[in-house]
């Protein structure tokens, strides 16, 4: 597991090195078109340094360092003009890096960027196969004549005109996420399109930048007994533990399955309470229901439960089955 980070690292040098290069060759065309934007950068390259030293020797009066730093905007308005009146918009280094957070340096302010962190989880489902999960289930993969337009007395509705709201309360969490603050718990019977939808949402969120770890609730607590008792399974239990707490969008799959100990109820409660207070979304899948909450967890993780998550209730015929013989 040890060889995921490094593996990582090596990715990142390689990235950075490329960018570096697709850098300058851009540049390079830039200076030859517009000499004076060459003149420019060396400018503010000596400007800034002229700063630094006054900074650094504690010789910086306020009036010259405030001159510098105007004549640093002059000239970032002029190069800017030169750059417009030449047709070269404001994105034109902006292909140059893959990330433009960090530059391809895996780093920002000393701190793991966003994409450095989403190359470590991009690891974790390769090696879960979620990957290639995704590429088949996806939003634009979702069949809801799947689903039996039967009214089943008991709710009240069919099973189609139950995904249907669902579906829609899923769109909503990925286009108001970042801006709304939700946590979904998808319950039912298997085979209902649960994983279906926590991946729909997956895919969604990353390719929108987001920050995304998923994991199955056995999974995770073997990480966490790991990271805790120090027992050297895995060297990276303790990051993946860390990135369960800092991810944008936690999902935690199969709930109710995971060996449940005085440990695993203590994290759960840890993860859930930590990351509503940090405002972090997380959905869970279970086939557990509501009512079963409280014999598996405390009475602190099911009043989190039922106070802080939107409950989607699956139910109908198990569509694995439909799939698999082509029953439409």
């Amino acid at each position: 597991m040890k060889e995921i980070y490094k593996e990582v690292i090596r990715d990142f040098e390689k990235s950075k090195l490329a960018s570096e290069k697709a850098f300058e060759k851009k540049q390079m065309e830039l200076y030859m078109r517009i000499p004076r934007v060459a003149e420019i950068d060396k400018e503010m390259a000596d400007l800034g340094l002229r700063l630094a030293q006054m900074i650094l020797n504690r010789d910086a009066a306020e009036g010259n360092a405030q001159a510098i730093k105007e004549e640093q905007k002059a000239l970032t308005r002029e190069k800017d003009a030169l750059l417009y009146e030449n047709g070269y918009d404001e994105g034109f280094f902006d292909e140059a890096f893959s990330c433009q957070k960090c530059q391809d340096k895996g780093k920002l302010d000393n701190k793991y960027c966003s994409c450095f962190k989403q190359s470590i989880i991009s690891k974790y489902f390769e090696m879960s196969n979620l990957g290639k999960s995704l590429e088949n289930e996806n939003f634009d993969a979702f069949n809801i004549n799947y689903y039996s337009d039967i009214v089943d007395p008991s709710y009240g509705m069919s099973p189609k005109d139950n995904m249907a709201r669902i579906w829609t309360i899923s769109l909503n969490f990925v286009e108001s996420f970042g801006s709304q603050f939700e946590n979904l718990l998808l319950h039912g019977d298997t085979g209902l399109g649960k994983t279906f939808l926590s991946n729909c949402i997956a895919k969604e969120l990353l390719s929108r930048g987001h920050t995304v770890l998923y994991t199955g609730a056995g999974q995770l607590f073997r990480k966490v007994e790991d990271a805790r008792f120090s027992r050297g399974e895995d060297p990276l239990a303790p990051h993946f533990v860390s990135m369960a707490y800092d991810v944008d969008l936690l999902i935690i799959d199969d709930l109710g399955t995971e060996f449940a100990t005085t440990v695993t109820k203590a994290e759960m409660f840890n993860f859930v309470n930590k990351r509503l207070l940090d405002k972090k979304p997380t959905i869970i899948s279970t086939n557990l229901s509501p009512s079963d909450f409280e014999d598996f967890y405390t009475d602190r993780i099911t009043s989190r439960f039922f106070g802080e998550y939107t409950f989607l209730h699956f139910f109908g015929d198990d569509i694995r089955i439909a799939k698999k013989h082509g029953m439409l």
